[in-house]
């Protein structure tokens, strides 16, 4: 799984917005944070707004809960500082230390980091827009795991976070509102929302990439979105059938 954030801007760039706009949220920079699945280049959730810590936590806690007790093989994050400590957060449980007589009293529960986690990082140092250098660091987890981890995945075999960035381009092409330097960009923070959530989740169900697709036995080969290869629908569907598409917890 990879997580990233991507810049987008609403009306007019954040160095250009006093402080009043920037506290009301209806102008300035506004920050896609992307969670991933690499494997099925699945979008498995997304949070809009300002950059910051608590987007980050609200993003991992919807993921965690999609993934019902679940624990990620491998997260592979950039180098924002706030991810580690969201997650050392959300993928914990408390633990009641047990008291032996004649020892202190070890005090009330305490949290503890899921041993299964691993996260890792991976910097990117530029110069005249050119990467010179890729820092790759283990933040959480034990080397024995991540090289396991490694072993076990299907479509790498280092710490990377190039799936989300590659995802991070087709959704810019997808949705000009994102390109950068155009005259296209949002005018309004509501419907810059409506539309990136439109255009990010539809691609799960209604979006083939390409990388995704299986040869048949005749030799052809069967397009496949991101829903598909996860299992979680058995063709391509319309953006049609995609919006009338009961939600959760619709009665209709």
């Amino acid at each position: 799984m990879q997580f990233d954030e991507k810049w987008a801007f609403v009306f007019k760039k954040r160095k250009h917005c006093s402080q009043e706009e920037l506290e009301e949220e209806k102008v300035g920079d506004c920050w896609d944070h992307v969670a991933f699945d690499a494997e099925h280049r699945l979008v498995l959730g997304v949070i809009m707004g300002r950059r910051g810590q608590s987007n980050i936590q609200k993003l991992v806690q919807m993921v965690r809960k999609q993934l019902d007790g679940r624990v990620p093989r491998l997260i592979s994050v950039d180098g924002y500082a706030a991810y580690a400590e969201v997650f050392r957060r959300v993928f914990s449980e408390m633990i009641k230390p047990v008291h032996q007589r004649g020892e202190p009293n070890p005090g009330g529960p305490k949290r503890r980091v899921l041993p299964e986690l691993i996260l890792a990082t991976v910097q990117k140092e530029m110069k005249q827009g050119h990467v010179v250098e890729v820092k790759r660091e283990l933040v959480i987890g034990t080397e024995e795991n991540l090289k396991a981890a490694l072993k076990q995945s299907p479509v790498s075999s280092t710490i990377n976070t190039a799936f989300v960035e590659r995802h991070n381009a087709t959704d810019r092409h997808r949705n000009a509102r994102k390109s950068r330097r155009t005259y296209r960009f949002s005018k309004d923070w509501q419907v810059h929302t409506a539309a990136g959530y439109f255009v990010l989740y539809s691609y799960n169900f209604c979006w083939c990439v390409r990388t995704l697709r299986q040869k048949r036995e005749d030799g052809t080969h069967q397009r496949r979105t991101p829903a598909m290869a996860a299992g979680l629908s058995d063709h391509v569907w319309s953006i049609g059938e995609w919006l009338s598409f009961p939600a959760a917890g619709d009665s209709s």
